[in-house]
C-alpha cells in the first residue's frame, strides 16, 4: 500500500488546492443551471411555452360545453350545448353568398394583413380597424325611393357564441331579422324589399301587426316588400309579395377571411351598395369584431363582443348610417 510522505502542512495544502478545483467545476455547473433557467425563461415569453390561441381554447371550450350535456340528465324540452352542435359558416353555400364573393371593389383588403407573428388578438385587431376598416363611398345617388337587400342575414340560435358558426360577425349581429324596422319609416324610405320569402310570424304577435304580415307567397313570388310604417306604430308596417322589384338600388355583405384571423379570435365583414342594373360599385363599408372567451362563465363566456369603433351609432350599428349617406332618401315634400 502506497503511503504519502506529505508533511501535515503539505498535506492540507494538496486538499485545500483540490477541494477549490471542485468547488470550481461546481461553481461552473451552477452557472450553466442558471443560463439554462434563463433561456428557458426567455423563451418562454418567445414562444417556447406558448399560450393557447383564442382558436384552441374555443375548441376546449366547446368540448368540456358537450361533455357537461352529455354528463347530466335533461329536463323535458331542455336544450344543453346547442353552441357545440353548430357548423362552420360557409360562405359560397348560396348563390346570394357566391355573387357577393365575386364582386370587385375598388378598395380589396391587401392579401397581407400586415400580421407579424408574436402579435396579440387585441393587437392584431387593433392594427386591422386602423389600417383597413372604415367608410369608402364612390358616388352618391339623391331622391331613392326603397332599396333591395339582396343577400338576407340568417341566424341560428347562439351564433354569437360561436367562432365559426357566423360568416360576418362585424354586421350580421347589428342589422337584425326584421330589416325592415331599420329602414322603412318616414324619414328613410318608403320600401324595403328582400328575396326571403321564408320569414313567417308567430301567432304571439299577430294582434300587433297588420294582417298582411301573416300572407303567404305564392310559386311566382320572388320578393317580399314592406311598406307603410310610421316609425311608431307595429301595425302600420304592410307587406307584399311581388315577382318584380321596385328598387333601383340594393346592398349586400360578405366576411373576410385570411390567414390568422380566425385562430386570433378576429372576423370582418363588407357592406357593400350596389347599383342594381349597371352593378357599379357605389360604397363599402368594412369592419372587423374580436371574439373573446371567458371559460369560467360557459356558453356566455364565448362572445363576439368587440367591433371597430367606426361611426358606430348605438341604435342603427355603422350599416343604416353608412347606407343612408350613399342612397339618400327621397323625403315627403
Amino acid at each position: 500500500m502506497h503511503q504519502s510522505n506529505d508533511t501535515p502542512l503539505a498535506l492540507n495544502v494538496r486538499l485545500t488546492l483540490a477541494g477549490g478545483r471542485s468547488m470550481r467545476r461546481l461553481s461552473q455547473i451552477g452557472t450553466v443551471a442558471g443560463a439554462l433557467v434563463l433561456v428557458l425563461i426567455t423563451s418562454s415569453s418567445a414562444g417556447l411555452f406558448k399560450e393557447d390561441t383564442v382558436a384552441e381554447r374555443f375548441e376546449k371550450a366547446i368540448k368540456e360545453i358537450a361533455k357537461q350535456c352529455a354528463s347530466r340528465k335533461l329536463a323535458p324540452n331542455e336544450v344543453c350545448g346547442e353552441v357545440a352542435k353548430l357548423k362552420p359558416a360557409d360562405p359560397l353555400a348560396t348563390e346570394e353568398g357566391r355573387f357577393a364573393h365575386n364582386i370587385k371593389i375598388p378598395n380589396p383588403v391587401p392579401e397581407d394583413s400586415g400580421y407579424k407573428p408574436g402579435m396579440t388578438p387585441e393587437q392584431y385587431f387593433e392594427h386591422l380597424c386602423k389600417t383597413e376598416a372604415g367608410e369608402f363611398i364612390y358616388k352618391t345617388v339623391e331622391n331613392v325611393e326603397g332599396i333591395y337587400q339582396m343577400r338576407p342575414r340568417y341566424q341560428a340560435p347562439a351564433v354569437a357564441n360561436h367562432l365559426y358558426a357566423i360568416e360576418d360577425p362585424y354586421g350580421s349581429l347589428m342589422e337584425g331579422l326584421e330589416a325592415e324596422n331599420l329602414y322603412v319609416r318616414p324619414t328613410r324610405y318608403k320600401f324595403f324589399e328582400s328575396p326571403d320569402l321564408s320569414r313567417r310570424e308567430s301567432e304571439g304577435v299577430r294582434k300587433y301587426l297588420h294582417p298582411s304580415y301573416f300572407d303567404l307567397p305564392t310559386s311566382e313570388t320572388t320578393i317580399a316588400r314592406y311598406f307603410g310604417y310610421d316609425g311608431h306604430r307595429q301595425s302600420t308596417k304592410r307587406k307584399e309579395y311581388d315577382s318584380v322589384k321596385k328598387s333601383h338600388y340594393g346592398y349586400t355583405w360578405r366576411g373576410i377571411s385570411r390567414p390568422s384571423d380566425r385562430e386570433l379570435g378576429i372576423a370582418g365583414g363588407e357592406l357593400i351598395v350596389l347599383d342594381l342594373l349597371t352593378n357599379e360599385v357605389l360604397g363599402v363599408h368594412r369592419g372587423y369584431a374580436k371574439f373573446e372567451i371567458e371559460e369560467r362563465m360557459g356558453v356566455s363566456g364565448l362572445q363576439w363582443r368587440k367591433r371597430c369603433s367606426t361611426q358606430l351609432n348605438q341604435s342603427d350599428g355603422v350599416l343604416v348610417p353608412f347606407i343612408l349617406k350613399v342612397l339618400k332618401p327621397k323625403l315627403k315634400q
